[in-house]
């Protein structure tokens, strides 16, 4: 018995021993990171110090540490920053729906600051400002060198003031300047208007009255056409919308989707979250198009994806900007706060979009009009004279008075149809794939 206990004794130091052996280096390496850390921070206090104590010039010490805490965050990502009480209650204000500006959403690549892009309606979109836009100079001021938020403070000023920015743009030889008179922005997160017998709903923004509008334009729509079995489908035109709130995303997805899951969000700190679709579908299952372009970000991207992954509807346009990250707002002693990418998400088949975008089920590129074509257009789109035009023609005696009338109704709508593929070749063809889809479903 007691050889017994003294073996187990031995067994139980053995494992100490061992145990002491495996857990030393890691506890000497953890120390060893600690002190690093420190050791480090004693740097950045030293070099502080002899900015405050040497610098040419008196600086503001607040700003240093604010300028410090950015660079750190930026330094992540382009979409981690530091937000000054300023800057985080403009934040705030922007997610409501209406702020000062010039109308774009931007983020920074290489150096300048690129355009996701412009928000329909504001003196950015007015004056021809493009998605994938670099801008290299602000006031003839050059942004190359400044963070991002440096670079936004530059566009900023009162309502009613001039800016000019110098772009440049892919398929322009050179740079070239764009004036633009700052105005206040009030997003309108959804414009409905219907098309023929197609309802098309144009998403600008993920604010907190997306869900609302889009829900209320869709039913004054399909009021005004006397009910869904007079509409053939639906566009839902996310070109250029630069994202927004996440949980809007997601309940525009839950309004098209009867189950399933909408997307997943998977970071480091947290588990992930599945967000997924409840029953009930908005549209009553009318076939959907929807329309994205490289402007198309974040928010927008959860939606396509969403819709695109379930079959409930088809992608048209060009690849989306891909933005697969999520920036969660923390708030910071002194009303400020961090904006920190968390997680990164995952559209229900589970891919991440990250960097790649959602491609398109069907790639249409919009023409580009080149300058002189809207006047040369012009001088040859007069409609041709016919013999209906001659004085004295013979009428037709083979038709009734009830379908020379449908005739005309269906011309009128054909060249209405001709008419928006010169205004928007994208969005026509949405519509022309709707009624193609509409048709086919009629016959089986």
């Amino acid at each position: 018995m007691r050889k017994f206990v003294v073996a187990a004794l031995g067994g139980t130091l053995a494992g100490l021993l061992a145990t002491t052996q495996v857990a030393g280096p890691l506890l000497a390496q953890d120390s060893a990171r600690t002190s690093s850390v420190y050791e480090q921070l004693d740097l950045f206090g030293d070099i502080f110090e002899r900015i405050r104590a040497q610098y040419v010039e008196d600086v503001d010490e607040g700003e240093l540490i604010e300028a410090a805490i950015n660079g750190m965050l930026t330094s992540l990502d382009p979409h981690s920053s530091y937000l000054s009480p300023d800057a985080a209650d403009q934040m705030r204000v922007q997610t409501r729906g209406e702020f000062g500006g010039l109308g774009i959403e931007v983020t920074q690549e290489e150096g300048f600051v690129k355009v996701v892009s412009p928000i329909d309606g504001t003196p950015a979109d007015a004056a021809g400002v493009e998605a994938g836009d670099f801008i290299t100079h602000v006031d003839g001021e050059s942004v190359l060198g400044l963070t991002l938020d440096e670079a936004v403070d530059l566009m900023r000023g009162p309502v009613g003031s001039e800016i000019v920015i110098t772009v440049v743009r892919e398929g322009s030889p050179e740079p070239f300047d764009v004036s633009i008179i700052r105005d206040t922005i009030k997003l309108v997160a959804v414009r409905s208007r219907t098309e023929g017998d197609t309802v098309v709903l144009r998403v600008t923004t993920f604010n907190d009255q997306t869900m609302e509008n889009l829900e209320e334009g869709l039913a004054e729509q399909v009021e005004a056409a006397g009910g869904f079995d007079n509409i053939s489908g639906i566009v839902l035109d996310l070109r250029n919308n630069p994202g927004g709130l996440l949980t809007q995303a997601i309940k525009v997805s839950d309004a098209f989707l009867d189950a399933g899951e909408i997307v997943s969000t998977r970071g480091r700190a947290t588990d992930g979250e599945r967000y997924n679709a409840t029953p009930g579908d908005l549209s009553e299952g009318k076939p959907i198009v929807v329309l994205i372009n490289g402007g198309s970000a974040s928010a927008s991207e959860i939606v396509a994806g969403a819709l695109q992954d379930h079959r409930r509807a088809v992608v048209v346009g060009t690849k989306s900007f891909g933005k697969g990250s999520v920036q969660t707002v923390m708030p910071l002693r002194g009303d400020g706060a961090m904006r920190l990418t968390t997680s990164r998400y995952y559209t229900p088949s589970g891919r991440s979009i990250q960097a790649l975008g959602v491609s398109p089920d069907i790639v249409v590129p919009q023409p580009r009009r080149t300058p002189g074509e809207e006047d040369e257009e012009e001088s040859t789109s007069r409609a041709p004279r016919t013999e209906a035009d001659l004085r004295g023609r013979l009428n037709n005696d083979s038709l009734s008075e009830d379908e020379i009338r449908q005739i005309e109704e269906d011309r009128a709508r054909a060249e209405a149809a001709t008419k928006l593929r010169e205004e928007d070749y994208q969005l026509a063809y949405a519509i022309d794939l709707l009624r193609g889809m509409t048709a086919l479903g009629s016959r089986n």
